[in-house]
C-alpha cells in the first residue's frame, strides 16, 4: 500500500537508529489545527518510544494515539475517525514494539489479581518483578485490558520468534479493525492508508508487519 510520508518517515527513522536526531523541537510557531503531514500514528505509551524522535516529526506534523500496547480499541477507532473526516489526515502508521509489557499477561489473569486472586497476583508479581498490590474488588470498567494472544512470558523479554509471531498478529489484527471500520474509507479520493510496524526498543529500528 503506497503512501509517500511514511516512505519518508522510514528514512528518518534509518537515521535515527544509526545515531543522528531528525527531531526538531523547536517551538514552531502559528499553525493550523490539521496536522502538516496528514498523518496519523497510533503507537503504545511505552517511555522508550519517542514517537517523534524516531520517525523525525516536528510539532503540528501528526496526531499520535497512544495507549498499552497501541491497541486498536473503540476509543481509538473514535479518534482515527476524528482526525480523517474532521482534520484531513490520510496516512495512519500503527506501532508495536519489542519488550512489550502486554505480552506478559492475559487479560483473564490481570483481572483475577485485581479481584484478589492470590494465585494470580503471585504470577504477576513474578512477571513483573514488582509487589502485586490487589484492590481486592471487582469493576465493570475497563471492559478489556487487550493483552496480547499467546503465552504470557517474563516482563521485558528480549525479542525471539515466538514473541515476535504475537506482535506481528497484533499489528495485522489492528490494520483489520481499522481497514473494515465503514467510517474509514479505504477506496476512492478520500482513501486512507494504513501500514503497521514493529519498533525494536534495543536497535531503535523499524520493522513492517506484511
Amino acid at each position: 500500500m503506497p503512501s509517500g510520508i511514511t516512505d519518508s518517515l522510514l528514512e528518518n527513522n534509518a537515521r535515527y537508529a544509526d545515531g543522528t536526531a531528525v527531531h526538531d523541537a523547536t517551538h514552531p510557531g502559528v499553525q493550523p489545527i490539521q496536522p502538516a503531514r496528514r498523518l496519523a500514528v497510533v503507537a503504545c505509551m511505552d517511555a522508550r518510544l519517542d514517537v517523534e524522535d524516531l520517525l523525525g516529526l516536528k510539532t503540528g506534523d501528526a496526531h499520535i494515539i497512544r495507549n498499552a500496547g497501541g491497541v486498536v480499541t473503540e476509543d481509538t477507532l473514535r479518534s482515527l475517525v476524528i482526525s480523517h473526516h474532521l482534520l484531513d489526515t490520510n496516512e495512519i502508521v500503527l506501532i508495536h514494539h519489542t519488550r512489550c509489557g502486554m505480552l506478559a499477561f492475559t487479560d483473564e489473569l490481570l483481572k483475577a489479581g485485581l479481584e484478589g486472586d492470590e494465585e494470580a497476583a503471585g504470577i504477576l508479581a513474578q512477571a513483573t518483578g514488582r509487589k502485586f498490590t490487589s484492590p481486592g474488588c471487582c469493576a465493570a470498567s475497563p471492559s478489556a485490558f487487550h493483552a496480547f494472544r499467546g503465552t504470557p512470558e517474563p516482563l521485558d523479554a528480549p525479542r525471539d520468534e515466538d514473541n515476535m509471531a504475537r506482535l506481528a498478529a497484533d499489528v495485522r489484527r489492528s490494520v483489520a479493525a481499522i481497514l473494515g471500520h465503514p467510517w474509514i474509507p479505504t477506496e476512492g479520493e478520500d482513501a486512507v492508508t494504513v501500514r503497521g510496524f514493529i519498533y525494536d526498543v534495543d536497535s531503535g529500528r523499524l520493522e513492517e508487519v506484511d
